[in-house]
């Protein structure tokens, strides 16, 4: 396994369009095993594939803290959202910015797993938004894109003044 180089916003990358995964093989199942490494490594919770360069869609979660509850959604598509709930989310492309996003309570999302066998599964509360979150990734979305210009604007220039005392620092 090898810990992957996360893209970070505003990378041009970030808003590629994944495709479907079309091929089950040792190469896909090692991707998954990096993108596991790579967000444990980043303290994340959620990852989708193209944060790391790779616009297949693949995207791994583990919101237990005991980090064994992985899941893989591969060509994952919401079947059923259900109710609204406001969520303070965070993203491993936007390193220590968060903002409350407006996502369903629940999501039924159909899915194949590593092996490309089809599953349904049900998620709710905050591994909903995380389902949610990593989804719009493989469609080239971001979560600041919810938020409104005036504070998308703010948290942008934060992110830029961050960027700016790490790089003097």
């Amino acid at each position: 396994m090898s810990t992957l180089t996360i893209l970070e916003f505003p990378d041009p990358r970030l808003r590629t369009r994944a495709a479907p995964v079309t091929v089950f093989d040792a190469q896909l199942k090692q991707l998954v095993a990096d993108m596991f490494e790579t967000m444990y490594a980043a303290n994340g919770v959620g990852l989708a594939a193209t944060q790391v360069n790779v616009h297949q869609q693949v995207l791994v979660i583990d919101m237990s803290d005991e980090r064994n509850q992985p899941l893989v959604l591969i060509n994952a598509e919401i079947v059923e959202k259900d109710g609204a709930q406001v969520y303070q989310e965070g993203c491993l492309s936007f390193p220590g910015l968060y903002a409350d996003v407006t996502r369903a309570l629940k999501v039924k999302v159909k899915a194949l797993d590593a092996d490309g066998k089809e599953f349904v599964y049900e998620a709710e509360g905050p591994l909903a938004v995380a389902v949610q979150h990593e989804m719009d990734h493989l469609a080239g979305k971001v979560f600041v894109d919810y938020l409104s210009p005036l504070k998308r604007s703010l948290l942008l220039k934060r992110l830029e003044k961050q960027r700016k005392q790490a790089a003097s620092a």
